[in-house]
């Protein structure tokens, strides 16, 4: 892997003029159209930041995993005999393996080829057990029988049924792994074994205990694969294995795969042994520490990229906590996390899942577009066009590529409303629209409507395009240029080389590219539209309307490639708030309390720590300041804050820290209002804040020490 040596000049100009016709317009508000005029001369970029999928054993199909998330009680229901009739969310909770199996030629239609199961294990109720028990059990996340598939979800037959037929469409199988926590009740395995019962996790289970559950856990990862042939296991809340045992696991997968073969698109393959593990609501340094471990200790080899999908919707929409409006650069920086990575890792993008809420309903919860408004539907497609343009694994989650929402979820306070099941982590688990099945059994067919038809059309179109180009699924990133609207990468793999563009705002946005900027000699040709874009006396002028992507095929590239040029400035600034030996006052300052950098950095704990290395002292005058030596480049997420949170500042206006520059600082109350910074190399750096006679503001700059 290759890092970003240097931030590169780039000539841009912003001429913002009135224009009729512009097209996206919110639902909350009226936005005046324009054109943004974006001149390009040279690339910001032209090295590596984006881990390339290329590892061995069978790592290109891993890289060019296009997966599909089924959270099968809310699935189809196929199968009168089958069915929880209970469970988290708004669904039926009534979707059975029949009911997958029925949707195999949807899902492939889509430009799947992999399909991502939710527990299908036995969860077997205890005596005297509530609802909110029963509930569990329909998730499948808290299991007992590990060796059984669950009578409500169907049959051994059907899961091997399911599992063939989707082998013989080209798909692959994987299973969700819950090898961290169980309900207590847990029948033994074939071989005898059993896991204890450690530390209660509330009334739903019991945490595993390692090393002596390994063995266990192990026989049923083997198990499966063996019996089935089954390609891998997306491993539930991996945080709670130790990466030794990780490891050891990692190792049953493989022989197992190695040891099982079946016909694939009419050829004679092993499983996969594809794992991907779920480590949420940390940064990527703690997803390197808790999943893939170091480059000379590898353990896991792929995890969903949590940290890339928040800056994705906070960039196209919003998050979880209302945080958005993030410019185009946001994307730029989120990809940069991955230095914090091995050179084994390969991320695993998604937009949500069965514990998040759908892009739709944050696009409603920003107030940003209703389904009844056409930037609803533009921005579905900029957001999933970003996700095609990604290297390494990607997966969607069922509904996504119909821009499924939850009618009236927006209105609701971000709590839990009794059994209206409109709660933030379970929402997204709602009733299943498939094209052509009826969603319950007896119940009518589906049918979309002219909007979700053209989003499934744009989404399919999408899945081949990536297919047919290993550039975007497993391609070098070159990043060219991002402002507050426009985003530009050049992706290459071998002789496949790709332009992508996506347009963040509510703008037309007129864009002059010169040949030199992205390393090309000829002609630009579209890959979704019937389009030539010809080099003219140097140049290249490209148009994109609000919230849309281009992907161009680069049919002539330089051998120089992208141009490079200088960062004008570097990572030094100048002034009070760059000086790294500032003499120290006694006491607090005018905060009267101690501050420290709390944030996701390696070693950090999350945002709970509150290092020494990392807390404030006061330079007078209302300056405070810490040095801190960054052992290697890195990304992460920060705020300024005391130990008991009660005062908290960040870049203003949720904006992201530019090394070496002054900028405005603003109290940043809440998850998602903390600041992103890209530390791009090694070295000593000093953080400095300077607050204003309010106390509620004022300003801050990281700048690197000489």
């Amino acid at each position: 892997m290759m890092l970003r040596k240097t931030l590169l000049a780039l000539s841009v100009s912003a001429l913002l003029t009135a224009c009729a016709g512009g097209s996206g317009q919110s639902a909350s508000e009226a936005k005046q159209s324009a054109i943004l005029d974006v001149k390009v001369e040279q690339a910001k970029s032209a090295s590596d930041n984006h881990l390339v999928c290329n590892q061995p054993d069978s790592a290109e199909a891993a890289c060019n995993l296009r997966m599909y998330q089924v959270m099968v009680e809310s699935f189809v229901d196929a199968d009168s005999t089958a069915g929880f009739g209970t469970g988290y969310g708004t669904s039926h909770h009534n979707g059975d393996i029949a009911g997958v199996t029925a949707s195999l030629d949807y899902i492939k239609s889509l430009g799947i080829n992999t399909i991502w199961l939710t527990p299908i294990f036995e969860s077997i109720a205890r005596d005297g057990q509530d609802q909110w028990a029963d509930r569990l059990d329909a998730t499948g996340y808290f299991s007992s029988d590990y060796f059984k598939i669950d009578p409500k979800f169907g049959t051994l037959e059907q899961a091997k049924e399911l599992v063939e037929q989707a082998h013989a469409k080209g798909m692959y199988v994987i299973f969700d792994g819950v090898f961290g926590h169980h309900k207590g009740n847990v029948v033994a395995s074939p071989e005898g074994r059993l896991p204890t019962t450690g530390k209660a996790q509330g009334n739903a289970g019991f945490h595993a205990k390692f090393p002596e559950d390994t063995e266990f856990y192990k026989e049923v990862a083997a198990y499966w694969v063996n019996e089935l042939k089954i390609d891998g296991w997306r491993l539930d809340q991996a945080y709670q294995l130790p990466l030794e045992q990780w490891n050891e696991i990692s190792k049953v997968v493989k022989t197992a795969s190695a040891a099982q073969t079946y016909t694939f698109n009419g050829e004679t393959v092993n499983p996969l042994g594809y794992m991907v593990a779920e480590i949420w609501r940390t940064g990527a340094n703690d997803i390197a520490a808790q999943g893939y471990g170091s480059e000379k200790a590898p353990a896991l080899p792929s995890a969903f990229d949590f940290p890339v999908r928040y800056s994705v919707v906070q960039t196209f929409a919003v998050d979880e906590n209302s945080g958005g409006n993030r410019p185009a650069t946001h994307l730029d920086e989120a990809l940069f996390s991955h230095v914090s990575y091995p050179s084994h890792a390969m991320p695993n993008l998604m937009l949500g899942n069965h514990d998040l809420v759908r892009f739709g309903d944050l696009l409603q919860r920003g107030n940003i577009a209703d389904p009844e408004d056409a930037e609803y539907w533009e921005r579905h497609k900029a957001a999933l066009s970003f996700m095609a343009a990604y290297s390494g694994p990607i997966t969607l989650y069922y509904g996504e590529e119909i821009g499924a929402q939850v009618d009236d979820f927006a209105a609701k306070i971000q709590k839990c409303s009794g059994d209206s099941g409109m709660c933030d982590d379970h929402v997204a688990r709602s009733n299943v629209k498939i094209e052509g099945i009826a969603t319950t059994v007896g119940g009518e067919i589906g049918v979309l409507n002219a909007q979700e038809s053209d989003l499934k059309q744009y989404v399919s179109s999408l899945m081949a395009m990536r297919n047919a180009h290993p550039a975007l699924y497993n391609g070098s990133r070159t990043h060219i240029h991002s402002d507050d609207a426009i985003y530009i990468d050049r992706k290459d793999a071998t002789d496949d080389h790709i332009l992508y563009l996506v347009n963040t705002k509510a703008k037309e946005a007129k864009i002059t590219l010169t040949a030199e900027a992205i390393g090309s000699n000829g002609a630009l040709n579209n890959l979704l539209a019937e389009q030539t874009v010809n080099l003219v006396n140097g140049q290249y002028e490209l148009t994109l309307a609000p919230f849309t992507a281009a992907f161009y095929e680069i049919a002539s590239p330089s051998k120089e490639g992208p141009s490079i040029a200088a960062k004008a400035g570097g990572l030094t600034g100048a002034g009070v708030l760059a000086k790294c030996n500032a003499p120290t006052y006694k006491g607090k300052g005018p905060l009267g309390k101690n501050i420290w950098i709390r944030g996701t950095y390696k070693g950090g704990d999350g945002f709970n720590a509150i290092p020494s290395s990392r807390k404030f002292k006061y330079k007078g005058k209302g300056v405070y300041q810490v040095v801190v030596k960054e052992k290697q480049a890195s990304a992460f997420s920060f705020k300024f804050a005391a130990g008991d949170w009660s005062s908290e500042f960040a870049v203003a206006k949720s904006g992201s820290v530019i090394i070496g520059q002054e900028q405005a600082m603003m109290t940043a109350s809440g998850m998602g209002t903390e600041s992103p910074i890209t530390i791009p190399e090694a070295g000593t750096y000093v953080y400095s804040f300077k607050v204003d006679k309010t106390l509620k503001g004022g300003t801050m700059m990281v700048s690197k020490c000489e």
